[in-house]
Order: structure tokens, then sequence, then C-alpha cells
């Protein structure tokens, strides 16, 4: 499978993640889409979604992670740049 065909399955699996998390149809969870602004989320639900991504990606995820990341794209890259490092070291 191509690093591009994973990539995109990656997304809509993450997207599947958080729609599931935000109780929301994955229709809803865009690719910018603000996770405050457009999608209501407030910090009890983003710690719901800190934990999901933790246990279903192996990563760890530090407060500074998570104040740079406000939609779906960031997500994937946070979570792509932090298991990239895992695969490193």
């Amino acid at each position: 499978m191509s690093s591009i065909t994973q990539i995109a399955f990656d997304k809509e699996e993450l997207r599947s993640l958080i729609a599931d998390v935000l109780e929301l149809d994955v229709e809803e969870v865009t690719d910018d889409a603000d996770f405050v602004q457009d999608l209501e989320v407030d910090s009890l639900m983003a710690l719901a979604i800190v934990f999901r991504l933790e246990k279903q990606y192996g990563v760890k995820l530090e407060e500074s992670d998570l104040k740079q990341v406000s939609s779906l794209i960031q997500v994937l890259q946070l979570i792509t740049d932090k298991r990239t490092a895992q695969a490193a070291s």
C-alpha cells in the first residue's frame, strides 16, 4: 500500500474516531473544521479525544501538543509526527 493511500486511510479512521467521541456524523468532522468554533469541543471532550488517540495510536500527547492543534488535519499531522518519532527511537 502506498504512503498516500495509508495517509488517506488513517485520516478517515481518525475522522471516524473523533466523530465517535464527539457523537457527530462523520461528515461534520471536515478536514479543517475548527474543533472549538465549528464542532463546539469543550475541555472534557478534548480530554476524551486525547485518551482515544493515545489508546488507538499508541502515542503520548502532552498538553503543549494539544494547544497547537485545532482541526483534523492538524491532529493527523501531530499523530504522524509522534509515530514517526517513536519508530525512529
